[in-house]
């Protein structure tokens, strides 16, 4: 049976918005999902997923999954690799998918610390079920029928494809890491008006890990670590700012971050928007994570949001010299 929505402005208002890219509470795990400097960054094969799910607990919940495999080439100092972003709406039926092509390079400033710069091409696909739509004129309200087509239709795409690029830097020791990404350099336009154009706002994310000695614990060659994690972003007149920790005791991890909203964009929006609590091990080259995201706004009972990510690195290449940390 074909199923009715009768809320149209659902759809018209997603025309207007200005896409956001998705965002992963554990970044920190798999930092692809922040930057391609992070390709072949532990000099062995590896391969990792990620699936978020965001508010399970209204109607409209979002799902996003990440998944992506690179490898490291020691005779050129390069790492190339793919991965690949997939974003579903259950309410709307908007799906977004992108593959990226990723390169980095790494090279020395000094006796401790690296240099990797990169570069990523992507061809990404928005989808959008217009198809399902069902306009009032449609509708007889006397007999029940529903007419196929409408006198008054919206001149709109389903789906539109894009090609996009991104850069990155990342400095680090093997102890610490901090970078910078710019994504969508070239602002593709992803507006599904058939007559109208909106580009794709870009994406900036300065970002770090960094390691904090403290105790008997100075030594960085013990196993038992405490991290300093950031992650600040912005796209548009979107703006958000993860701050936390992170306690590596032998093959387990445990974090706590806070999400906030640095710039308000007007009086009802809040400054901390949820404490997101992570716990993580490590075993045999794989490495495991979950998070959950406690909402503390007044949007009510979301059911927060909860990630659970999974990598394994072939040569379990762990403690490669000069290697980032994560």
């Amino acid at each position: 049976m074909k199923k009715i929505i009768v809320i149209l402005i659902t759809y018209l208002s997603i025309l207007n918005l200005h896409a956001q890219d998705p965002i992963h509470t554990q970044f920190f795990m798999i930092p692809e999902t922040l930057s391609s400097s992070f390709t072949g960054a532990k000099q062995s094969t590896r391969a990792g997923i990620i699936h978020r799910t965001q508010w399970p607990g209204l109607d409209f919940s979002i799902n996003t999954q990440f998944a992506f495999v690179d490898n490291w080439f020691e005779e050129v100092n390069s790492g190339i690799g793919i991965s690949v972003l997939n974003h579903k709406e259950t309410t709307t039926r908007y799906n977004f998918t992108q593959v990226n092509l990723n390169y980095a390079y790494q090279f020395s400033i000094s006796d401790e610390w690296s240099v990797r710069p990169s570069l990523s091409v992507g061809y990404g696909s928005k989808d959008f079920g217009f198809q399902n739509l069902l306009l009032e004129d449609q509708i007889n309200i006397f007999t029940g029928v529903i007419n196929v087509n409408s006198i008054d239709p919206i001149n709109l795409n389903d789906s539109v494809r894009f090609v996009d690029f991104a850069t990155s830097v990342l400095f680090n020791n093997e102890n610490s890491w901090i970078g910078f990404t710019l994504k969508h350099l070239n602002k593709p336009d992803i507006s599904m008006d058939i007559n109208g154009q909106e580009s794709l706002e870009m994406f900036m994310s300065l970002h770090s890990s960094l390691y904090i000695p403290f105790g008997k614990y100075r030594n960085y060659r013990n196993s038992n670590k405490l991290f300093l994690l950031a992650n600040a972003m912005h796209q548009g007149s979107y703006s958000r700012l993860d701050l936390g920790t992170k306690y590596d005791m032998d093959q387990f991890s445990f974090g706590l971050l806070a999400t906030t909203n640095p710039i308000k964009t007007d009086s009802n929006s809040h400054f901390l928007t949820s404490i997101n609590a992570f716990i993580g091990m490590d075993w045999e080259g794989f490495r495991f994570g979950y998070s959950y995201d406690f909402n503390v706004t007044e949007i009510g009972r979301t059911g927060g949001v909860y990630e659970l990510s999974i990598s394994y690195d072939f040569l379990n290449n762990d403690n490669c010299f000069g290697c980032p940390n994560y």
